[in-house]
């Protein structure tokens, strides 16, 4: 855990100052994608011995699996499960637990509602987005990415931690304020088929895609928002990328996945590029595809 001399501003203005890939200078809210250096800044300014104290306006999270955080992870991240905030019970794969097991979840990260929260991952934003978006759909307001994740920082040499996540914060109350704009449901998106100025992604990889998909949904799959070594594309070549598909900033876009975690992804671009009117519909494919009552396409359909 980072202490509290290092505010919320000064993580904003370390942020608002990141060394961005080349090109990258233009991401309308650049706050939102941290970079390895800034981040290792903060980090290293933090001395070992109090890292594990709960005296932080900071909370760095990394979103994968326990085994994975304990054979090396940035010092003082917080670990919780990429799939801990579904619903264990629930037959729609990816659905999300009850709002209020979630803020109990997020509070016990010690997130507070003025607390900034930095996520990563090792799949470049797979499963750090979808609690990006989460966090944002239930009304917090200081989340970011950190660009490249786990890979990204070990590539540019900076320091680990190994062992178990076994630092308790104290008691936090996260108060959730849900978002409605961020968040879609099939009803949602069925009432809105015939509207020109609506535009449905699925982001899944083509070939899962043509096996079944909504009748008027767009295959941009996820992976295409990233470059090799697992980081955002810049601004210029992610705009492009969409704007070439149809994807502008005057449409009301809503993206979906199988299960919730690479629409997220694409959440996570859009909000990037500043895109005013993006939502997730984060139930999916794993609950439209075995409705009944729901129309669904495939390419040997035709």
């Amino acid at each position: 855990m980072l202490p509290k001399c290092l505010t919320a501003a000064a993580l904003s203005v370390a942020v608002s100052m990141a060394a961005l890939p080349a090109g990258a200078e233009t991401y309308t809210n650049p706050h939102l994608l941290v970079s390895v250096d800034e981040l290792a800044g903060i980090v290293d300014a933090v001395p070992a011995d109090i890292r594990a104290l709960d005296m932080s306006d900071v909370v760095i999270i990394d979103v994968r699996p326990a085994a994975d955080y304990a054979e090396g992870h940035i010092p003082g991240a917080r670990q919780i499960e990429p799939d801990a905030v579904a619903d264990p019970s629930s037959p729609i794969a990816g659905a999300l637990r009850p709002a209020a097991e979630l803020a109990a979840m997020i509070g016990a990260l010690g997130i507070a509602p003025e607390t900034e929260v930095v996520l990563y991952d090792g799949r470049g934003g797979f499963h750090a987005s979808r609690m990006f978006w989460l966090l944002e759909y239930m009304g917090h307001q200081h989340v970011s990415l950190l660009n490249g994740g786990i890979q990204s920082w070990v590539a540019a040499g900076h320091a680990v931690e190994t062992g178990a996540d076994d630092a308790v914060p104290g008691a936090v109350t996260f108060a959730p304020a849900l978002t409605p704009r961020r968040h879609a449901t099939a009803d949602w998106i069925l009432e809105r088929q015939h509207d020109d100025n609506t535009l449905v992604i699925d982001v899944r990889p083509t070939q899962l895609y043509e096996q079944g998909h909504i009748p008027w949904a767009h295959n941009i799959p996820w992976s295409q928002n990233l470059n090799e070594d697992k980081t955002m594309l810049s601004a210029d070549a992610l705009r492009a990328h969409f704007e070439a598909l149809g994807v502008t900033p005057d449409r009301n876009i809503v993206v979906h996945c199988q299960n919730g975690l690479a629409s997220s992804h694409t959440y996570f671009a859009l909000r990037l590029l500043g895109y005013p009117q993006v939502r997730t519909y984060h139930r999916s494919w794993s609950e439209w595809g075995i409705a009944d009552d729901l129309p669904r396409a495939s390419a040997d359909a035709g």
